[in-house]
């Protein structure tokens, strides 16, 4: 790290580049996050939009449905009403209810206590077909049977309720122990006779596995399914064939304590329409969900089924092409920069490519090369008028130096003069030095022959003594004289 930030620290050009692919990156990363934003927000509406779409489309196909099983049981239902005194016809109804609708996988006809008293207290007739094998499709084989479930007819819902309400219904799906094969919803229409009174019902059942995968057919994503729950919470329609036949939607999210599941099942069951954030297996993903709502039709009792349709759309199917589209732009981005960045190193290493020169020549000129030409520049730019600057510092410089280094020579030569007249200047002194001593030294004897002399003459007895320290003194201040003359003859020259 030490290494690459000295390098980075020693490369203009590297620096330079550095800070416009960063300066870029920041003004591409906010236009990145504002036009993800928007995106983000596009792709949620588009798909809040499919998911409203498919929710129309799933509760148009499920309403179909129920309303061909409703004609279809209406067009037995009118022709039985002629034939009530016929037991031997009730079991033909029930099977050509049956065979000739393919949505149909069980009818029951059955009527109350004692009314065919010829055969027995109960009657019913009841065909469906076999699923045991798992197969439930039309070219199942069409089983005869007079019983259905585990208690008396007359005790289970889908015959009680239209008994005593005396109006046609669809019941809630029948499970577990209240059906002997598979899940199913029952679609009850109840049976009068001439005095309009309540004899027996007329039922034809759906099976909700194949009613899941009629529906289940359409869905805007490869792992988007549709939910249908009756007004209790139960499954009608759901592509996990245990849910349909033993759970509820409140059981399992107590079961699994998955709050986020409950809240949204609350909402259907309450009748609203909306959407909602959920987390299933560990899956974040949004339900859409409105009201299960029946068409108007001819002669079609308008019951409230308090049913519910949603959509479970995956959030990895939602915004799955918003982060492809996420990680192609990123790559995109960053490969960009890269390359934006090898071609700024590029560009402002052949554009600093003069300046290295002149680096090259300044370091020559530093060590003392003031001679080295700087080339002239063919650039028009600021980096030319530098270069151009450089060489006329550099012919002044070397001018200069020129002109120092030949002071310099005359003032070494001046100072060997110096040197030299400082010399014999000492010399000289050191001469008259001597020269004094020694001229000092001969007069010092002279002036004291003359102090002796005048001693002796103050004490001379006679005349001759006298005349003679008096020639002595004249003697010694010839001498003393000549010295003197020297001097100043000496200090003439």
């Amino acid at each position: 790290m030490t290494r690459l930030s000295r390098f980075v620290a020693k490369t203009l050009s590297l620096r330079i580049s550095l800070m416009v692919v960063c300066a870029i990156a920041v003004l591409l990363t906010a236009a990145l996050v504002v036009m993800l934003q928007f995106s983000w927000m596009a792709v949620k509406g588009k798909a809040t939009q499919k998911a409203q779409q498919t929710l129309d489309a799933t509760v148009q196909h499920v309403d179909n449905i129920l309303l061909n099983v409703e004609q279809t049981a209406g067009n037995i239902y009118w022709d039985l009403l002629s034939h009530l005194n016929d037991p031997q016809r009730m079991s033909a109804y029930s099977r050509h209810l049956v065979e000739t609708n393919r949505y149909i996988t069980g009818a029951a006809i059955a009527f109350e206590p004692n009314y065919y008293k010829d055969r027995g207290k109960l009657f019913m007739t009841y065909c469906h077909r076999d699923t045991s094998k798992g197969n439930a499709d039309a070219d199942a084989p069409i089983i005869e049977a007079h019983t259905f479930g585990t208690s008396p007819y007359t005790e289970q819902s889908w015959y009680r309720v239209p008994v005593d309400s005396g109006r046609p219904c669809w019941t809630n799906p029948l499970k577990n122990g209240d059906t002997e094969h598979e899940a199913i919803i029952t679609f009850s229409l109840p049976i009068y006779d001439h005095s309009r009174k309540v004899i027996g019902v007329m039922a034809v059942d759906l099976s909700l596995l194949l009613f899941s995968e009629i529906v289940q057919a359409a869905k805007p994503s490869p792992h988007s399914y549709a939910v249908l729950l009756g007004s209790d919470g139960s499954y009608i329609v759901h592509p996990d064939s245990d849910k349909l036949s033993h759970h509820s939607v409140f059981s399992l999210s107590r079961q699994h304590t998955n709050h986020t599941i409950y809240e949204a099942a609350e909402a259907m069951i309450d009748g609203k329409s909306g959407y909602k954030k959920i987390r299933i297996n560990d899956t974040e993903s949004y339900i859409f969900y409105k009201p299960f709502q029946r068409a108007s039709a001819p002669i079609r009792i308008q019951q409230k089924l308090g049913w519910s349709v949603g959509l479970i759309y995956p959030k990895s199917d939602i915004f799955s092409s918003f982060f492809h589209m996420v990680y192609a732009v990123v790559a995109i981005a960053v490969v960009s920069l890269l390359l934006l960045l090898l071609l700024c190193k590029f560009i402002t290493h052949r554009q600093l490519l003069p300046l290295r020169v002149l680096t090259l020549q300044m370091q020559r000129i530093a060590e003392g090369h003031y001679n080295d030409t700087i080339p002239a520049s063919n650039l028009g730019d600021e980096m030319g008028s530098l270069q151009q600057h450089f060489k006329q510092m550099q012919k002044a410089l070397a001018k200069h130096m020129g002109d120092l280094q030949h002071l310099t020579t005359s003032l070494r030569e001046r100072g060997e003069v110096l040197d030299e007249a400082n010399r014999q200047a000492k010399d000289a002194d050191r001469m008259k030095t001597a020269f004094l001593h020694n001229m000092t030294n001969q007069m010092i004897t002279p002036v004291s022959n003359i102090g002796k002399s005048i001693d002796k003459m103050s004490l001379a007895a006679t005349q001759e003594d006298f005349n003679r320290e008096v020639d002595t003194i004249g003697n010694e201040s010839k001498t003393i004289t000549e010295a003197l003359n020297n001097l100043l003859n000496l200090s003439m020259k």
